[in-house]
């Protein structure tokens, strides 16, 4: 990612709306077939350095030019060169966090940052220890974009706690979504000592994840609800579906559960370096595992067993007291259920 892009001028001084160059965008190529899939040999898989060279090369032999090639349509884009819209870059340097929690959101869901933010998210210092709240965005396609677009720049200069980079936000570009963070991580946030992605819907208790952190090793370290011998989906009306030209393996290597996993911070960087050399498929959390067993390290299981929960724990103060993490019901009242934890008195 080039990250003495300037968003401001990009913005005023683009002749095409970025709205119009975004509204038609596909992952996919129609002419692609999985035979077209192949190695990190494709330009999409270079790293910027990598792929100006690449080009100087080829158009020294060939003034033809090379014709893209579409990772398919269970690869996505990605190492690329994107940019950052709206960013924060001095904010880790001002708050010199211990804890950064990084919520992945749609740019049109204000409700889920709102809630984050009057809940679990608004809580700082936390046992003596800096937490830092950021929301990760990508960017909003079709009707009403660019008034979206000016609404999330007030929200910015209200918050300042919103990152966007310039890929098209949807479930097909998780990975992307997850490894623009990792690049921001690691550019602008290297000083903290660990960082969560947690999904908005969650209910997150920040004094245990803080507990749990403070015995935590502070280097190689990735936690969560961690799946071991995954099997991987052939079914093609699967929503997880990869078909063996692109993953041959019958099962994943261990990984932490996309809803949210705790890492230390040294791991942003050699994520996104091992990413040059893994091809990136579009279920995220299973990428990120097939980094990690690139770099031969392994996510560690939290030290309970009750700590993180993929399915929606019936809330109770006791209940909610013990855990981390824990999915929600859409038809929760979450800040009602955050005003009865915090009141004072014993919860169990």
């Amino acid at each position: 990612m080039r990250l003495n892009w300037n968003p401001d001028w990009w913005i005023n001084y683009n002749m095409t709306p970025w709205w119009i160059l975004y509204r038609n965008q596909t992952l996919v190529s129609p002419s692609w077939n999985p035979s077209s899939s192949g190695s990190s040999a494709f330009p999409h898989n270079f790293t910027s350095t990598e792929r100006t060279l690449w080009n100087t090369e080829d158009s020294s032999q060939n003034s033809e030019p090379v014709p893209y090639k579409s990772p398919g349509p269970y690869l996505v884009e990605y190492p690329y060169e994107y940019h950052f819209v709206i960013n924060q870059p001095q904010k880790c340097q001002q708050l010199k966090p211990f804890l950064v929690l990084v919520v992945p959101v749609a740019p049109h869901n204000r409700a889920h940052r709102d809630v984050v933010r009057n809940t679990w998210g608004g809580e700082s210092p936390v046992l003596g220890k800096v937490v830092m709240l950021m929301f990760l965005l990508g960017l909003q396609s079709g009707e009403g974009a660019g008034q979206l677009q000016e609404q999330l720049i007030q929200e910015s200069e209200e918050h300042q706690d919103l990152i966007q980079s310039d890929f098209l936000d949807c479930y097909k570009n998780l990975t992307i979504k997850t490894m623009v963070m990792l690049e921001w991580l690691d550019s602008y946030c290297s000083g903290a000592s660990y960082a969560m992605k947690i999904d908005s819907d969650m209910f997150l208790n920040v004094p245990n994840l803080i507990n749990m952190l403070s015995e935590a090793p502070t280097s190689n370290y990735m936690t969560g609800l961690v799946a071991t011998n995954a099997q991987v989906l052939r079914n093609p009306n699967s929503k997880w579906y990869l078909p063996t030209e692109v993953y041959p393996d019958l099962v994943y290597p261990r990984y932490a559960l996309g809803l949210g996993y705790a890492l230390s911070l040294d791991l942003s960087k050699k994520l996104v370096e091992a990413s040059r050399h893994v091809r990136a498929v579009y279920i995220e959390d299973v990428y990120l595992g097939l980094c990690m067993q690139f770099l031969g390290i392994s996510p560690t299981d939290p030290p309970r067993g009750d700590y993180f929960h993929v399915f929606p724990v019936a809330y109770s103060r006791c209940t909610y007291s013990t855990l981390i993490a824990t999915t929600t019901d859409e038809h929760t009242d979450r800040m009602k259920e955050w005003e009865d934890f915090r009141r004072p008195g014993p919860r169990c």
